[in-house]
């Protein structure tokens, strides 16, 4: 008989078994390529969470600076136009100083402060309703009364108090009287 010799199977210094080191040793690569990957992609998550979080926090800021300038704008809007009347008031409490008695003197001055006040509404885009003689808007009249009258019916024929418009809105309305039917 023969003598069957055996091949030794390669071992390792220890003695182990290294026949299964080759997949081993490439699923480690593996396992380690996959542990870089999950870090970076952390890290990427991680840089995106930041600039989510830094975005979040300038839109709150930039919503808070415009309610903050909303509110100021609401709060001083009026001031330019109180500003065109300080003279007016000027004039106002010049004229209640004033101890002469002169009659025409007063007069000149009232008429004064009235051309001060329209320029200040002029400059504060408020505009004077007059509708004499237009069809009556009831947007911008206040028919008080009908009266008979030769003009076409529902024409405004006298404004008993004026209307003003800012800004192309009805500030007040003008109190007028109207035509009737016949």
């Amino acid at each position: 008989m023969e003598e069957h010799k055996q091949t030794p199977s390669p071992t390792t210094p220890a003695g182990e078994d290294t026949s299964n080191a080759a997949p081993a040793q490439a699923e480690a690569a593996v396992v380690e390529d996959v542990a870089a990957q999950i870090a970076a992609l952390e890290a990427k998550a991680r840089e995106h969470y930041d600039m989510y979080l830094r975005a979040t926090a300038e839109g709150e800021n930039i919503r808070r600076r415009a309610q903050d300038d909303v509110s100021k704008a609401h709060k001083f809007a009026i001031e330019s136009f109180a500003d065109y009347l300080l003279p007016v008031m000027d004039s106002l409490q010049a004229a209640l100083a004033d101890g002469s008695g002169d009659i025409a003197k007063l007069r000149e001055g009232v008429e004064l402060t009235a051309r001060q006040l329209s320029n200040a509404f002029e400059k504060g885009k408020v505009v004077e309703l007059n509708p004499v003689g237009e069809k009556f808007d009831p947007h911008k009249h206040q028919a008080i009364s009908m009266v008979p009258s030769e003009q076409e019916p529902n024409t405004v024929v006298a404004v008993l108090q004026r209307g003003y418009l800012i800004a192309d809105r009805v500030l007040r309305p003008a109190l007028v009287t109207v035509s009737a039917p016949k």
